[in-house]
């Protein structure tokens, strides 16, 4: 078995270490631009070029080492014709879920104004909030929105969420398709987004939909920077719309550095690490799914083109 390990930024030598140790049988594949390709029966990637994706059309399985997708599938038509198989969890889904339990405490609690007050040298005791009264709306009900519900409702708040398929999840109000987007808005105080990047959501969240959540609420974006329309975003907070955002994904990373983002005191930025990947888990998922295709056995999160996802 032949496996082609490939990123973009050329660190493949714990990869390729961690894979033969739990497929000593393959064979680990390097390329470099400018050479042809030597027959593989994998490509496990990160962030391929197009010459490289030209050379994969009779690989069994593209593997990806994260969640993401819309990274490769902006390739479109170039994209060969095999199944493309994303990370499901990979130790992904606790850290997401720690990172925006972390971002609505902070607003639930006031801290972001304690810093403002206290950079200022005030000592300024603020109104304490009501659980009941600080709804959490989960914009993306998958893999990694589900472990972020039920870590909030742990926390004692209540929760909705939207999903474009229909959900069902106890004690979650669950709203379906894009006719009920705003109603779902309008009810919750702090707005998480995890849906994935596809033409559909590009830009979603723009000052029309942004301007449904109620005065005062916050935005967390743990999901692609894509989905934000930054301008409409930025101009409601200037307004006192919304109170605040935590920002961990912008439509280009790094973040500029002359970006007004930077120098809104009542945005908060984090360089893409709600959920990095853990690299050993990764390798272990993926030699389990090659495991079961090299068996003809079904294997979980294959990425459906058509939606994006």
């Amino acid at each position: 078995m032949r496996i082609l390990l490939y990123r973009g930024d050329g660190v493949i030598a714990p990869w390729a270490r961690d894979l033969a140790q739990v497929l000593p049988q393959a064979e680990t594949v390097v390329w470099e631009e400018g050479r042809e390709l030597a027959p593989c029966d994998y490509a496990i990637l990160w962030a391929p070029t197009p010459a490289l994706l030209g050379q994969l059309a009779h690989v069994r399985a593209i593997f990806l080492m994260g969640a993401g997708v819309d990274a490769i599938l902006k390739f479109g038509d170039a994209l060969p014709n095999v199944p493309v198989i994303r990370l499901g969890d990979a130790g992904m889904a606790e850290q997401m879920a720690e990172y925006v339990a972390y971002a609505v405490l902070r607003y639930f609690r006031r801290f972001d104004e304690y810093e403002r007050q206290g950079r200022q040298g005030m000592w300024q005791p603020l109104a304490a909030r009501r659980k009941e009264d600080f709804t959490v709306g989960v914009l993306g009900l998958g893999k990694l929105g589900l472990p972020v519900v039920q870590a909030l409702r742990q926390l004692g708040f209540p929760v909705r969420g939207w999903s474009r398929s229909h959900k069902a999840i106890a004690g979650v109000d669950c709203y379906t398709g894009m006719a009920a987007l705003d109603d779902f808005l309008r009810g919750t105080q702090v707005l998480v987004c995890l849906l994935p990047l596809t033409p559909e959501t590009n830009n979603l969240l723009d000052r029309a939909r942004l301007s449904q959540l109620p005065a005062g609420a916050y935005l967390v974006n743990v999901a692609r920077g894509a989905l934000v329309a930054e301008p409409d975003l930025l101009a409601l907070i200037r307004s006192g719309h919304i109170a605040g955002a935590m920002l961990d994904v912008f439509r280009n990373e790094p973040l500029p550095a002359p970006h007004p983002f930077w120098s809104e005191a009542r945005i908060t930025i984090t360089p893409h690490i709600s959920a990095l990947t853990i690299r050993e888990e990764a390798v272990r998922q993926i030699a389990h799914k090659i495991t079961l295709l090299e068996q003809g056995e079904h294997v979980a999160d294959v990425v459906d083109r058509q939606r994006g996802y």
